[in-house]
């Protein structure tokens, strides 16, 4: 990705996005963008489930993590916190190593080296299911739909439920609904729709009410908003925004700058396998992020002003 992309690739403002100037080094204006896409969906979330704004759990921890395949050294030495019920933003030029690392804590590609802890407590996540029985659920850019199924052949597909030794059809109805329900997802038709038939910003709500299902503590996004309209970002926006509110961390792979200064409550910059700079959002603009991105280093990030434990680790340029 170069400069021109980040910058020129971002789609239009939307409501409940950032406005044109977000991430221009706005701190204000990109607060109230967040806010206005928080309180959207704060809305639509029932007053008894509410979560009240605690100081954030530090829910998965890795720890000089890094991963090589054969001579090549994909990541190295990655230091990087994510919250609960918080939006960590990772950020990168294509082959910074952003896919591996979330394949890394997904379970699909173990770490080399380093360690993870999950609530203060060392893990090592080694199989997909691994990470599943944790409570970290993955939703890829691809989101691993069937097209010819239904959504509610989707959501429980793997994980039937059954009656009798017959598929209890009912009781899986039940659950989608509910699932839908709790992130207000109110724009499907029909729970017995075909996916295939269904628009990008349905299925991706479909895809993240699949992941959980499974009481999910953290759920990674890898590329939400790619391919979709305006609209249908906006929706996601809101779904990611919603998870949150139930103190589910979201770690979501973006390209696109607006989006992520939309929702983001902390920013990590990948470059070429090492993390460039990590902090809270309010340190960063878009271009000093691009720099980050396309460079490894910004005179511009202020280190010094990015409180030490804020993510847990110290800031290096």
């Amino acid at each position: 990705m170069t400069a021109a992309d980040a910058t020129h690739g971002a789609r239009p403002a939307s409501a409940g996005r950032a406005p044109a100037g977000a991430g221009s080094g706005s701190e204000p204006a990109r607060g109230a963008a967040r806010d206005a896409v928080r309180e959207t969906a704060r809305e639509t979330v029932p007053e008894a489930d509410r979560v009240s704004e605690p100081e954030s759990e530090v829910l998965l921890q890795l720890r000089g993590v890094g991963k090589h395949f054969g001579s090549v050294r994909a990541l190295s030495d990655i230091n990087l916190d994510i919250h609960a019920g918080k939006v960590t933003a990772l950020v990168g030029d294509n082959g910074a190593g952003k896919s591996t690392l979330i394949k890394a804590i997904a379970g699909i590609a173990a770490p080399d080296e380093g360690e993870m802890l999950w609530q203060g407590r060392s893990v090592h996540i080694r199989t997909p299911k691994d990470a599943t029985d944790l409570g970290i659920a993955t939703v890829y850019q691809d989101l691993a739909l069937c097209d010819n199924l239904d959504i509610v052949q989707n959501m429980f597909l793997g994980r039937e439920q059954l009656k009798h030794r017959l598929l209890d059809e009912s009781a899986m109805e039940s659950g989608a609904k509910s699932a839908l329900a709790e992130l207000s997802v109110v724009t499907v038709r029909s729970i017995r729709q075909v996916v295939g038939s269904l628009s990008g910003g349905q299925r991706q709500a479909v895809a993240v009410a699949k992941a959980v299902m499974g009481n999910a503590k953290l759920v990674i996004m890898d590329e939400p908003t790619a391919a979709l309209g305006v609209s249908q970002t906006a929706m996601v926006l809101e779904l990611i925004t919603r998870l949150t509110e139930r103190e589910i961390a979201v770690f979501v792979i973006s390209h696109n700058l607006t989006d992520v200064f939309s929702v983001a409550d902390y920013v990590a910059v990948l470059y070429l396998g090492r993390l460039a700079a990590v902090g809270p959002i309010a340190q960063f603009d878009t271009q000093n992020t691009v720099e980050l991105i396309t460079t490894g280093s910004s005179d511009r990030f202020n280190h010094s002003a990015v409180p030490v434990g804020a993510t847990g680790i110290d800031l290096k340029g």
